[in-house]
């Protein structure tokens, strides 16, 4: 996306106002509140500060909640998981992770949340991932890394998606708040570690991808193109099996006629109708082991114990 501001001009950011205090915020009506998250929304949607990243910075955004959202569902775990959400920790400017993910939070389906404000969320966030296509790289590779430290986050990640690479952090456990430094997350078989969710993130075949032990976790496009696969192979399995019954049908009936022209009964047009259609093995069966042994053709298809 070409930029809207002419060349060599680049206006200086709208400054994000900082949070209030925990005892501030509380002193706040609730209009007074909603007031400073829409100034926040507002100063985070300034253009030059949300830059485009063009397509393939949304997409994988995209495809990494998907992802996740689907996997925590599916183990009914409670999980809040929230793209560009406005983050307010006390003190601070506000800010707009990529991805955020809280654990034991409900998701609702109607979430109401103009942003996460931890003062009245009553935690911090647990997980967040940036993706970095065209954007600030220092921002994310450093002054976020430092700022998610010191705000106590358990686990910071970078999806690198130019060097195609990913980059992770982790607090060390049992550290002061005041002395919060991340240590590097160390790669294990091209395989990064994420306690804070209990998966591994790589990257595969281009982009960023999410592992539970050896499996990898879909997004909604490939689970819908695996369950499309599936239906198409019970079809396909059920078609054979119709196919072999028919045939194995029309085996019978030919059976039928042979053995009672071969006894000197001759079906009638009525009774060879009834045979060719006939569809249940079953009967065709019984009409088979009459043929050997009646006397007459009406025998073969009237009604006997």
């Amino acid at each position: 996306m070409a930029s809207v501001f002419p060349p060599g001009f680049l206006p200086a950011p709208r400054p994000v106002p900082v949070t209030p205090t925990e005892e501030a915020w509380r002193a706040m009506t609730l209009v007074q509140r909603e007031a400073f998250i829409i100034a926040v929304n507002e100063a985070l949607s300034d253009p030059v500060i949300t830059m485009s990243e063009g397509r393939p910075h949304k997409k994988a955004k995209s495809k990494a909640i998907d992802m996740l959202g689907l996997h925590f569902r599916a183990m009914g775990k409670h999980i809040y998981l929230a793209e560009e959400l406005s983050v307010l920790y006390p003190g601070i400017s506000g800010f707009t992770p990529d991805i955020m993910a809280v654990l034991d939070v409900d998701e609702p389906e109607d979430d109401q949340r103009m942003a996460w404000v931890v003062q009245d969320e009553g935690k911090g966030l647990d997980w967040v991932l940036e993706v970095l296509w065209a954007g600030d790289r220092k921002r994310d590779l450093v002054e976020n890394v430092e700022k998610c430290a010191s705000l106590g986050i358990p686990e910071y990640f970078v999806y690198d998606q130019k060097q195609q690479r990913i980059v992770g952090y982790r607090l060390p456990v049992g550290v002061p708040v005041g002395g919060k430094r991340y240590q590097p997350i160390l790669a294990q078989a091209g395989l990064y570690r994420s306690n804070v969710l209990g998966l591994d993130l790589a990257v595969v075949g281009g982009s960023l991808r999410f592992y539970q032990g050896a499996a990898e976790l879909y997004d909604t496009k490939h689970l819908i193109e695996r369950l499309e696969t599936m239906i198409a192979n019970l079809q396909e399995r059920a078609e054979s099996r119709d196919r072999d019954l028919e045939k194995s049908n029309a085996g019978l009936r030919k059976t039928i006629v042979k053995i009672l022209a071969s006894r000197n009964l001759i079906c009638t047009p009525n009774h060879l109708e009834l045979i060719e259609s006939c569809t249940d093995p079953d009967q065709l069966n019984t009409w088979l082991d009459r043929a050997f042994e009646v006397t007459s053709e009406a025998d073969v298809f009237g009604k006997r114990d």
